[in-house]
């Protein structure tokens, strides 16, 4: 029987222990940022029953869903996190206190064609904080206020995050008398970066906008300047229809918010374009671009939703959430070399290597090298001394400790910095003193370097 050719399927992605070690640096710096803010970590089943998963599903979604039949249960793959969490919160809503703030990052899997960048099998790093019946408008600056937090302190710079309210939308398509048609506009002025002004006035002709409503609404969206500027030309329309006024008035306070947030103006624009296509969404949306590749797209997005759980429970449960696609992220990142390759990757700081038969010293000396927070191996094969050393550079690990007779006899140990070449020879506390000041510059530095 031949053996089976390894291969891993298209659209998963696998990594190298180096690379894997950045990722996971990403995730930690990530939690530990929403942490930072009161948000509590959950962990739902990557598994659900599809009625439960499909509840509010049909076209894209069912198509791309993973479903697969276990006897006589109709089970499938999550395909995002916000459906469980709408369950999650509907089951257990006695239970919880409200306003209730998660985070939570897992993979979801999306049966659709693999392409660059894009994957089936991703990891999301999602904050949502949902309200019972009524959720205040400052949470949705607060969010985007964690996601500049977090991308800040993993090491982005040029970045921004564009926001826009659905509320003033659909309140100017009311003022041309377009309410019907709002949500397909909405589609088709998201396309106006890829395709540009005169394709989308186009398309929205064939939509059987009149030409003249077609101006009125490229020119709406094109309105562009400083947050402030923008504001005040939309200032203009107010007093036409309600809905548009409570737009920009939750528009305005979630500006004046951001800035006390702490979030500099450069980071955030109001910007009339972004719709987040879904008519999941009521208020205020969000989407974050690389300032430098605009044509990555959206890295991060999400926005406000006036009822999380409606196809669970007839309880207005409002909530506003936001998104980080975080495998096209650093799939992206490391293609464009931000990754800092230059942090410390490997699994140990210090690989022991005992010289004698007995290993019983060696052992001792690594536990207590754990004990004080340094990670550590020992290399037990039976290998040549060159041997042992080329394992260790191979995984990057900075330090051997060398136990020889010597060493043994006059109870020291021989620390080789392998960064250096530098061999020196002092006791196991000092050993211990030199290798955390050394590991201290090493840890230095964010995951992502610009």
């Amino acid at each position: 029987m031949s053996p089976v050719k390894p291969r891993t399927l298209s659209g998963f992605m696998e990594l190298t222990p180096s690379r894997q070690v950045q990722f996971d640096r990403m995730v930690s710096i990530l939690s530990e940022t929403y942490k930072r803010y009161g948000f509590t970590n959950l962990d739902t089943p990557l598994i659900e029953s599809s009625d439960i998963l499909l509840a509010k599903g049909g076209g894209e979604t069912e198509k791309q869903i993973y479903r697969f039949q276990k006897g006589d249960a109709d089970l499938s793959l999550r395909f995002d996190l916000t459906v469980p969490l709408a369950k999650y919160v509907t089951l257990y809503q006695n239970e919880l206190t409200f306003p209730f703030r998660r985070f939570q990052i897992g993979k979801v899997y999306r049966g659709e064609r693999a392409q660059r960048g894009r994957f089936r099998e991703f990891y999301q790093a999602d904050i949502d904080v949902i309200g019972d019946g009524s959720l205040d408008i400052s949470n949705e600056a607060e969010i985007p206020s964690i996601i500049y937090t977090a991308f800040t302190e993993l090491g982005l710079s040029r970045f921004k995050i564009r926001v826009n309210n659905r509320k003033v939308l659909n309140g100017f398509y009311a003022i041309l008398g377009l309410s019907e048609k709002a949500s397909e506009i909405m589609q088709i002025v998201d396309k106006l970066e890829k395709i540009g002004a005169e394709k989308v006035k186009n398309l929205l002709i064939e939509a059987s906008i009149t030409s003249e409503q077609a101006d009125e609404i490229l020119s709406f969206t094109s309105i562009t300047g400083s947050n402030s500027e923008v504001l005040n030309a939309l200032a203009a329309y107010k007093g036409q229809h309600e809905l548009f006024d409570t737009g920009l008035d939750e528009l305005t306070a979630l500006t004046k918010y951001l800035a006390v947030f702490g979030v500099p103006e450069e980071h955030f624009a109001v910007d009339l374009t972004i719709a987040r296509g879904l008519d999941y969404y009521t208020g205020t949306v969000y989407e974050t671009v690389m300032l430098d590749h605009p044509e990555i797209g959206s890295i991060c997005s999400g926005g406000r939703y006036d009822n999380l759980a409606e196809y669970y429970t007839n309880k207005t449960l409002p909530g506003v959430g936001i998104s980080i696609g975080l495998t096209r992220l650093f799939y992206v990142l490391g293609e464009q070399g931000y990754l800092n390759d230059e942090l410390l990757t490997s699994p140990a700081d210090v690989l022991v290597l005992p010289m004698t038969d007995d290993l019983s010293l060696a052992i001792s000396i690594a536990q207590h090298l754990r004990s004080e927070g340094i990670r550590t191996q020992v290399y037990t094969e039976n290998k040549k001394f060159k041997a042992k050393l080329t394992y260790a550079n191979k995984l990057q690990i900075p330090f051997a400790l060398l136990l020889g007779e010597d060493e043994i006899t006059n109870k020291v140990v021989a620390v080789k910095n392998l960064d250096t070449g530098v061999q020196e020879t002092m006791s196991k506390q000092d050993a211990i003193t030199h290798i955390k000041a050394y590991l201290d510059t090493r840890k230095q530095g964010k995951p992502i370097k610009e």
